[in-house]
């Protein structure tokens, strides 16, 4: 279903509580929330309002990545390294391209499909972010964060509240006691909080 007056009303309130979720697997560690497996933390806004600013570039290390990433064009660490240095610095473009050199490596690397759909996110793409994730749940249906930054995307990238709804049930389903099923949690309580009975996204 798509979004009326009241869902855009909405909107503010559940970015407010859970965009710091819109993150990739390889970049967020649990500073409120905010997705090497949850080890750096993307820069949208956290919950409660507050912001997060952007990593400075660290160009040295940039350059010794882009050397290795050279001399060994079959390694997908180094390729994963830049692109999580990038996302940190928002110059998601640059992520984008590394994430996606890294993913022809390792297609079954969920981590980093979710990495690459986040990052599409972020430069206006939410169509090719939902078939990132999409590619992602094939490999791995149950993936907390994938599942959680599906609804989010599907939420405020296509004003989808029914499809939001149902993926972060799906999140709670699966962990509902993980900080992913807690965010999804909030998340619904604000949509439905919004809707009179009977009308709820996923009713």
């Amino acid at each position: 279903m798509k979004s009326d007056a009241v869902a855009y009303g909405i909107a503010g309130i559940c970015f407010g509580l859970i965009a710091g979720w819109i993150i990739g697997s390889q970049q967020a560690s649990l500073r409120t929330p905010a997705p090497s497996q949850v080890t750096q933390a993307a820069s949208a806004p956290a919950a409660g309002g507050q912001t997060t600013r952007a990593a400075v570039l660290d160009e040295a290390q940039v350059n010794a990545l882009k050397s290795v990433a050279d001399r060994e064009p079959s390694n997908a660490k180094p390729r994963i390294d830049l692109a999580n240095l990038y996302f940190d610095a928002e110059r998601y473009d640059d992520a984008i391209k590394w994430y996606g050199e890294a993913v022809k490596l390792q297609p079954n690397d969920v981590n980093v499909r979710t990495d690459l759909g986040v990052s599409y996110y972020y430069t206006n793409q939410p169509d090719k972010a939902l078939a990132e994730f999409e590619r992602s749940l094939a490999i791995d249906p149950k993936h907390a964060k994938t599942l959680l930054n599906l609804g989010i995307v599907r939420a405020f990238g296509k004003q989808d509240l029914e499809g939001a709804s149902q993926a972060w049930q799906q999140v709670i389903k699966v962990a509902p006691d993980s900080p992913e099923g807690q965010a999804a949690k909030r998340a619904l309580d604000s949509l439905r909080s919004a809707h009179p009975a009977g009308s709820q996204p996923g009713s």
